[in-house]
C-alpha cells in the first residue's frame, strides 16, 4: 500500500469513529471529546487518579498518554509498567490480572480507568475494567478490529475505530488520545 493510501485509510478510521456510553447509546464526537474532558478536569480538581492500561504497543501508548496527561494535563496518572510487579501478578496469580490486580489496591471511586486494547479482547484489560468498575470509578474504553469485541461495550465511554490492522488501529488510538490531551490542556 503506498502512502497517500495508508494516510487515507487511517483518516477513514479517524472519520469513522463510534462512541457509546455505558447504556450503548452512541454520542456525537464533539460531545464525547466534551465527557472526556469533563471527566478528566473533575479528576484533576478531586486529586484522583487517571490509570492507563494496555498490552503491547498498547502499552507504549498508554505509557506515552500518562506522561501527556500529567507534564501537561496537570492529572495526576498512573501505568502500571514496573516488571517486577507485572511479573509477580502474572505468576502468583495470573497475567490475566496483570492490572486488575494493582486496581484492587489502589483505585478509588473518584478515580478513571483507560483501558486500550486494539482487539478488544485482551483477558487481562477486560478484568482490570471488570475491576474498576466493581471499584465505581469512571471507565474509557479504546478497541479496534472487530465491532463485536468485549471491551466496546464495556465502559462508561467507549471509543471504537474500524481499522482492519494494529497499525492502524495503534496510530488511531494515538491520534484520538492526543486529541483528548490537547483539549484538557487546552481548557486550563
Amino acid at each position: 500500500m503506498n502512502w497517500t493510501r495508508y494516510v487515507a485509510e487511517l483518516g477513514g478510521c479517524l472519520n469513522a469513529l463510534e462512541v457509546s456510553d455505558r447504556l450503548g447509546a452512541a454520542l456525537a464526537h464533539e460531545e464525547a471529546f466534551a465527557r472526556l474532558s469533563g471527566c478528566t478536569q473533575k479528576a484533576r480538581l478531586a486529586g484522583a487518579t487517571v490509570f492507563f492500561v494496555g498490552n503491547g504497543a498498547s502499552a507504549s501508548i498508554a505509557s506515552h498518554m500518562a506522561a501527556d496527561m500529567n507534564k501537561n494535563g496537570q492529572v495526576r496518572t498512573e501505568v502500571f509498567t514496573d516488571l517486577a510487579l507485572i511479573t509477580a501478578v502474572a505468576n502468583d496469580i495470573g497475567f490475566d490480572q496483570v492490572y486488575a490486580e494493582p486496581l484492587r489496591r489502589k483505585m478509588n471511586q473518584v478515580d478513571v480507568l483507560l483501558a486500550i486494547s486494539s482487539s478488544g479482547n485482551s483477558q487481562n484489560i477486560l478484568n482490570a475494567v471488570a475491576t474498576a468498575r466493581e471499584l465505581g470509578g469512571f471507565v474509557i474504553t479504546l478497541s479496534a478490529m472487530r465491532p463485536d469485541n468485549a471491551l466496546r461495550a464495556s465502559g462508561d465511554l467507549n471509543l471504537y475505530v474500524p481499522a482492519a490492522t494494529y497499525g492502524l488501529a495503534e496510530s488511531a488510538h494515538a491520534t484520538l488520545l492526543h486529541h483528548w490531551i490537547d483539549r484538557v490542556v487546552a481548557a486550563q
